[in-house]
């Protein structure tokens, strides 16, 4: 029987972003996939301005901008003629802590081979065309079973295989939810000839159906969304999805020159009862599925595979078991909020903007999150930790890589830990413990015991 620390069960933004992270610690992991490669749609486009944070430190940001573009207005049409441009997002001004102010327009097929070549790059691998198809866990361990009648024995298991998860069925964990549209969603990507890539095109009907044309980033592409009369059925063949831009637009069917992929949904919101059962982990839509509106689930799936990532690392390493709680406790809740959000998005409720770029996530209420000031600042133990210029560069140059980092101190409390001598006046006054995902785990007047019996928990001994 094959053995490894940690399995990773699916291959898209949520299994390769913790197959990075692994990867970069050094953490025996294996990454499987059930599809034969990876996935070919632009599903998920937008990536958040705490996502390309994320991305940043795990050294994709560049090729992630280099790929991507910002989001376009929407132009609406009827009857054949634009008749009004408007933003797609709320306008707000950056500040010196946020250096990627804006969501950035990327297919998600593109964004995946991103993390892939970064995992290969760092010696990871992923195995397609392997489908779990149960697994039997005890006090050591987990097996899983493949449906070529191999097994693999793992440590710890990570869910990542998506809003049907096998792995969240074979637990027998519920999701709970609700729909969130009554009608029919058709998503495809195409080409199309006689429209300009310079704005987000609308189509509305009468009645209250609609098709969307937008121009995808560093592609010849555009993706069609469209949300149909409630009771048709959808039609996601070529000749269907021709069919559908002729009746919307003012274009024929001939105008599409291809169509490359396409799929059909209806917007839920859900969240799984529990996001971990022994050793294995639910993580990215296995955990949560929302509506595409607002652009939340997929930078909300990334970020929960980087809350796990340095988790597992430390319990593999010999921090307490108690470490791997923290998880379901920190990602649960936000993930209820952003389902929330997305909801409200997708309902007219909530516009795009400050609410929807993820900065504001944190984790406050956390039993990891130890604020021991009696007067905190700004910035307090939970919150995200916002970038700064530093002597010589940019705290998050200093942050960048699978380490804690101390602020306000001039000498490291364990060999684990990276020091600045101060905080940024931004922060306001205090000394700042640093986790591995950027956000502040302790924060005190001075580097105390209380900085010690952290450390301790945490497993940096």
């Amino acid at each position: 029987m094959d053995t490894t620390d940690v399995l990773i069960v699916g291959a898209g933004p949520t299994g390769l972003t913790l197959g990075v992270d692994l990867a970069r610690r050094g953490v025996a992991a294996q990454l499987v996939e059930r599809a034969d490669a990876l996935f070919p749609g632009s599903r998920g486009k937008g990536i958040q301005p705490r996502t390309q944070e994320v991305f940043d430190d795990l050294g994709v940001i560049d090729a992630v901008l280099a790929a991507s573009g910002p989001y376009p207005n929407r132009m609406v049409w009827r009857d054949g003629q634009q008749v009004g441009e408007e933003s797609m997002f709320e306008r707000f001004e950056p500040d010196a802590g946020t250096p990627y102010p804006a969501p950035r327009m990327i297919p998600q097929w593109r964004t995946q081979e991103i993390l892939y070549a970064r995992l290969t790059e760092l010696g990871g691998k992923a195995a397609f065309g392997r489908e779990v198809t149960g697994l039997e866990q005890d006090a050591d361990g987990v097996d899983v079973a493949f449906a070529d009648g191999t097994t693999v024995r793992a440590r710890y298991v990570v869910a990542a295989d998506g809003g049907r998860s096998g792995v969240r069925r074979a637990l027998g964990v519920g999701m709970t939810g609700e729909s969130v549209d009554p009608a029919p969603f058709v998503v495809a990507d195409l080409r199309v000839r006689g429209l300009d890539r310079v704005y987000w095109h609308a189509f509305p009907a009468a009645d209250g159906s609609v098709l969307g044309l937008c121009p995808l980033a560093g592609t010849e592409e555009f993706q069609l969304a469209a949300r149909l009369p409630v009771g048709a059925e959808p039609d996601v063949t070529a000749d269907g999805v021709r069919e559908l831009v002729a009746r919307y637009t003012h274009l024929s069917a001939e105008d599409v020159t291809e169509v490359c992929w396409a799929s059909e949904f209806r917007p839920r919101a859900a969240l799984a009862d529990r996001f971990r059962v022994g050793r294995v982990f639910l993580a990215g839509d296995a955990a949560h599925v929302h509506s595409p509106a607002g652009g939340q689930g997929l930078n909300t799936s990334v970020q929960d595979a980087y809350n796990l990532g340095w988790k597992l690392d430390a319990v593999l390493r010999g921090a307490p078991e108690s470490l791997l709680e923290t998880y379901e406790e920190e990602r649960r809740a936000n993930a209820a909020a952003m389902l929330e959000l997305s909801t409200g998005v997708h309902r007219g409720e909530v516009q795009r903007g400050r609410a929807t770029v993820q900065l504001g996530v944190g984790y406050q209420e956390s039993s990891l999150s130890a604020e021991t000031r009696a007067d905190p600042g700004p910035v307090r133990a939970g919150d995200r930790a916002p970038d700064a210029a530093v002597l010589g560069g940019r705290l998050f140059d200093l942050f960048r890589g699978p380490h804690w980092t101390l602020l306000g101190a001039t000498a490291a409390p364990r060999a684990d830990v990276r020091t600045l001598a101060s905080a940024p006046d931004s922060y306001g006054p205090g000394v700042f413990l640093i986790r591995p995902d950027g956000y502040v785990g302790w924060a005190g007047e001075t580097a105390t015991e209380d900085l010690a019996a952290y450390l301790d928990s945490v497993g940096i001994r």
